[in-house]
């Protein structure tokens, strides 16, 4: 991917990368042979990279929001069934946390092209499979992606004619299928064992939907928190008091979704849901999990669409849906509306999911991290299994 290994230039180490959308989000890609094999060491390296802690993150690639706050660190797998090892990593503009405990759809559309460009895997015909493992939960996809051949070489291509909300132009589709994602995070679909719960609030009770099909969600009507759920991105970061019960909702749902104290997490989301109003299935305004997203999280979205299919849900109450055992719905969202696939069995139960997302590379080359927060040289040696 990159024309030199890790080095010391001066007193800052170099280091190999490629800055990558995903989806709607952005974030530096690197093979993980070329970052230290401690963790802290690691993370210190990717703040450094991303500039965080600042709001603008002026000093690192990050664009001072959490959808581009984000960073992915691929690596051949040693398991027999998988090609690639991907493990997302969540950053913050403003703290210093590195979060790999949740999955990023997004990011997860730029693995295979970033594996293919950096040949992990080799392209063979004019649509490349493979399977991707998502290490931070264990999340398994077949992603395909198209690689013509262009001067006798199979290349990625990046051009082409879908189109995604959130993100302008087109490009060329990256087919996502999720093979196993119910409980992803929590410790099953439905952690409470209900398709709805009561959460008691200041003397107020709230009916919400705690589900984790990809990603951790607590669904809940917009209605109930007095707004309406059509609001634009700016109105609800700017309701300081929706903000603050959310939070509150937020911190009660991961006890009860067994996920325990959420305060530093940033999961689960928080997903406000009203009635479509532009031909979809629902409408969703989702919080990640402190700021409004422009859009809506690929797995976020999944895990709505599964909502809005199970019976009892707080979902399925306000949306709508298809018939049959293979669905299309529309999760409409402040850009537009996203397309998620789900799949039913006879029961009724959501069996496979998947979308359509477009992937771009943006940058490739090496970026700087000063010397003093790693420094090669002194690393450890490396053994297959710190891969």
């Amino acid at each position: 991917m990159a024309d030199s290994a890790v080095r010391v230039i001066g007193d800052q180490t170099a280091i190999p990368y490629a800055l990558m959308r995903g989806g709607t989000s952005r974030g530096p890609m690197f093979l993980a042979t070329d970052l230290p094999i401690d963790t802290a060491r690691r993370d210190a390296v990717l703040l450094a990279v991303l500039g965080s802690p600042h709001p603008l993150q002026v000093d690192g690639v990050g664009g001072g929001h959490p959808l581009t706050s984000k960073a992915g660190i691929v690596a051949v797998s040693e398991l027999v069934d998988v090609d690639i090892d991907f493990t997302f990593a969540q950053l913050q503009p403003e703290t210093t946390t590195v979060q790999t405990t949740a999955n990023c759809g997004n990011m997860l559309a730029a693995v295979v092209p970033f594996a293919v460009e950096a040949g992990l895997i080799q392209a063979q015909t004019d649509i490349t499979e493979a399977t991707v493992r998502t290490t931070n939960t264990g999340l398994s996809s077949r992603i395909a992606i198209r690689t013509p051949r262009r001067d006798g070489q199979r290349v990625v291509q990046y051009d082409g004619d879908a189109e995604i909300a959130g993100v302008p132009g087109t490009a060329s589709p990256v087919d996502i299928r999720f093979l196993n994602t119910a409980g992803s995070i929590a410790p099953a679909l439905l952690p409470t064992g209900n398709a709805s719960d009561i959460v008691t609030m200041d003397a107020t009770e709230y009916t919400v939907t705690l589900i984790d099909n990809g990603q951790p969600l607590v669904i809940v009507n917009a209605q109930e928190l007095g707004v309406t759920g059509y609001e634009s991105v700016g109105e609800l970061d700017e309701n300081t008091e929706l903000k603050h019960r959310l939070e509150q909702l937020r911190l009660a749902a991961g006890h009860l979704m067994g996920l325990g104290d959420v305060a530093e997490a940033a999961y689960p989301k928080m997903t406000l849901v009203a009635p479509a109003v532009n031909g979809g299935a629902i409408a969703t305004r989702s919080f990640i999990p402190h700021r409004v997203h422009e859009s809506i999280g690929v797995l976020a979205a999944v895990t709505v669409a599964t909502a809005v299919v199970t019976q009892g849900t707080v979902a399925a109450a306000i949306g709508t849906s298809a018939k049959g055992q293979q669905r299309t719905l529309g999760i409409e969202h402040p850009s537009g509306t996203f397309e998620a696939l789900v799949d039913l069995d006879a029961s009724g139960a959501v069996v496979a999911s998947g979308n359509t997302r477009t992937a771009r590379l943006i940058s490739r080359g090496e970026v700087y991290v000063p010397k003093r927060i790693w420094d090669p040289t002194q690393s450890e040696k490396r053994t297959p299994s710190d891969y």
